[in-house]
């Protein structure tokens, strides 16, 4: 496969004018499933159910950091959920999946990006789900053969893909978020319902000795945070089809043991039950906790300019 240009604007899915100083680097989530069997492991940048998939992730997570920083998304070649989930049960993770040609097209849009683009300002790295397998591959190898952006990053968001404590042992460049406005550290979590918890259910992103923070407190322990300290989930309202801020009830607990934080929002759960389990979140995390997100996004950006 030949390598994608960065330089051409129709290689990113969002290419802003910089009307901010910090900015963010985001990677979309699986939107190519390539279910069936003569379907290929990766798609191209122009794959429709891809890119339809990536524009929809971009109003429902992406967005989240445009109010403090100038968002940029690259296309990418990502893995299908067919071939990362075949990994997964040969391997236990995806890193096989994600460390060719998808982590060869993420490198090569960092390489453009910090040299043409950044000009040298703080910036997030943020991602979900395969995006965030993904920012963590980039924080293990990129980030450790490019310390001089990796002083200026605020914070890598990590939401949806687990982070481990072996992940932390190994690397040890790499910093967890102990509240609500370090920098320079990870954030992350995965979100499930209780049923998940209560029969340990198989959930393809949840990995042995996962660390998530409390989206709502910005605590690691089980500290719980009712639903009234969530500041706004984002929700399609279908009669207006648009998105709105509401309030469904979404609180939010720590589970340690699990590595996950459980929630009892009145939102659908995952219709993927074969990958996430059975009351899982994982497409909607974003949505749920919007509004703490652009919050704290906002808060770790004034505490890195301080």
């Amino acid at each position: 496969m030949s390598e994608i240009d960065y330089s051409k604007e129709e290689s990113w899915l969002s290419f802003p004018e910089i009307t901010k100083d910090v900015d963010t680097f985001y990677i979309y989530s699986t939107a190519y499933m390539g279910q069936g069997k003569d379907d290929p492991a990766y798609a191209t940048i122009d794959n429709r159910e891809m890119v339809m998939g990536a524009i929809g992730e971009y109003v429902t997570n992406a967005s989240a950091y445009e109010d403090s920083t100038n968002v940029f998304v690259p296309f990418y070649r990502q893995s299908s959920m067919r071939h990362a989930g075949e990994i997964r049960e040969k391997t236990g993770g995806i890193d096989a999946a994600i460390s060719g040609i998808p982590y060869d097209d993420i490198s090569a849009a960092l390489d453009y990006f910090f040299e043409k683009c950044n000009n040298g300002r703080p910036f997030i790295i943020a991602g979900h789900s395969q995006g965030s397998g993904i920012v963590k591959y980039v924080l293990k190898n990129y980030f450790k053969d490019h310390p001089e952006y990796y002083e200026r990053m605020v914070a890598a968001y990590l939401i949806g893909f687990s982070v481990t404590k072996e992940d932390l042992e190994t690397y040890p460049h790499l910093k967890f978020a102990t509240g609500e406005s370090d920098t320079g550290c990870i954030v992350s979590w995965n979100t499930e319902g209780p049923k998940n918890v209560e029969t340990n259910a198989n959930n393809v992103v949840v990995m042995p000795n996962a660390i998530s923070i409390n989206p709502l407190n910005w605590k690691l322990d089980d500290t719980y945070a009712p639903a009234s300290e969530n500041l706004g989930s984002l929700v399609f309202n279908e009669k207006a089809e648009e998105y709105e801020i509401k309030d469904i009830g979404a609180d939010a607990q720590v589970v340690p043991g699990r590595g996950v934080v459980v929630t009892n929002a009145n939102f659908p759960a995952s219709e993927m039950t074969e990958y996430f389990g059975p009351d899982s979140f994982h497409e909607d995390e974003y949505q749920i906790y919007y509004n703490n997100i652009k919050d704290n996004v906002a808060k770790r950006v004034a505490a890195y300019k301080r």
